[in-house]
């Protein structure tokens, strides 16, 4: 390794909103620039750390405290990191952004509505847990972002990118370009990603 830190940037919005897949283009199209990145999965670090998750409080601040550890670990050592999670808090990602010096917060937006019907219609989880909307509206579920709990739009995003209009690719190339402008400029590829071995259980996820 030559010195050189990563960055980081914090794929968050409602769940249902299309973080992953948001994230998943992202990854694939700075592939397709030769920077490496690696995405960090909430979805993931919570299966490792809390598998029988209740969704409290205290249970995410847990996730999102280690969440923010690992990413700030991997881009001191060079290698930049996708979060793909919710941070339902606004406190979450201001603590990855005062840890992180290069962050960036992307915020894909969609309204509740479509979120809602689109988990209706998802028939892949993949990680992601299943029926929470359903559950909230049941009353079986109390701790569901939008609806419960709070989710806190961020203030001041480097890049906001509205999933209801625009397909995942789209939302992904305006992430890239905000990244682009931050810190891609010297058209250097970043250091390569030795994690691309890593599975499921590792937390730290390689797109398909």
């Amino acid at each position: 390794m030559d010195g050189q830190t990563g960055w980081c940037v914090w794929v968050t919005g409602l769940p249902g909103c299309g973080k992953s897949t948001v994230a998943g283009a992202l990854h694939k199209i700075l592939k397709k620039n030769r920077v490496e990145a690696q995405i960090l999965s909430s979805d993931l670090m919570r299966k490792a750390i809390t598998p029988d998750a209740t969704y409290s409080l205290a249970e995410r601040d847990l996730v999102y405290t280690a969440i923010t550890y690992v990413a700030r670990l991997l881009t001191e050592n060079g290698y930049n990191v996708i979060i793909d999670a919710t941070g339902n808090l606004r406190r979450y990602r201001q603590e990855a952004r005062k840890q992180i010096p290069s962050f960036v917060e992307a915020y894909v937006r969609c309204p509740l509505d479509v979120a809602i019907g689109r988990e209706k219609r998802r028939k892949h989880f993949t990680h992601a847990p299943k029926g929470i909307y359903r559950k909230a509206v049941e009353k079986q579920s109390r701790t569901v972002p939008g609806m419960d709990v709070p989710y806190e739009e961020p203030v001041k995003p480097e890049a906001i990118v509205d999933s209801d209009r625009l397909t995942p690719t789209q939302c992904a190339k305006q992430i890239f370009e905000a990244l682009s402008k931050l810190f891609l400029t010297n058209n250097r590829p970043s250091p390569r990603d030795r994690f691309s071995t890593y599975n499921e259980r590792n937390v730290v996820q390689k797109p398909r």
